[in-house]
């Protein structure tokens, strides 16, 4: 039998590899979330670390694509890039409640930058 934090890691894990889920994932608070579906049309999410305790969830995400639009500001570099998202998620009745998240853009700015 599997213990409620395995339930909800099998969901969110599931939830996160949906590619219908894309536009879920890409909502942040952060300024330029929305420019993240534009610069990196062909973009990947994959599950790098995940874990739970209770309801909650704490996944980071890596997400792979191709510079191909304008973001924060810098011109397409045609780059494969690798950027890593945080993501919180509330599960409750087997169902996400709610779920949000954070871009490092430490890490994703440097590799648009020109050599």
């Amino acid at each position: 039998m599997k213990t409620m934090e395995q339930k909800n890691i099998e969901i969110v894990t599931a939830f996160i590899e949906a590619a219908g889920n894309r536009s879920e994932l890409d909502r942040t608070d952060q300024f330029f979330a929305e420019q993240l579906g534009e610069a990196f049309t062909d973009r990947h999410y994959a599950v790098d670390e995940i874990l739970a305790q209770g309801e909650k969830v704490t996944a980071r995400i890596v997400i792979t694509g191709m510079h191909q639009g304008v973001f924060a500001g810098k011109a397409p570099t045609g780059r494969s890039v690798k950027i890593t998202q945080f993501r919180e998620f509330r599960v409750v009745d087997d169902q996400i409640a709610e779920h949000r998240g954070w871009f490092d853009t430490g890490t994703l700015l440097p590799q648009l930058q020109a050599n």
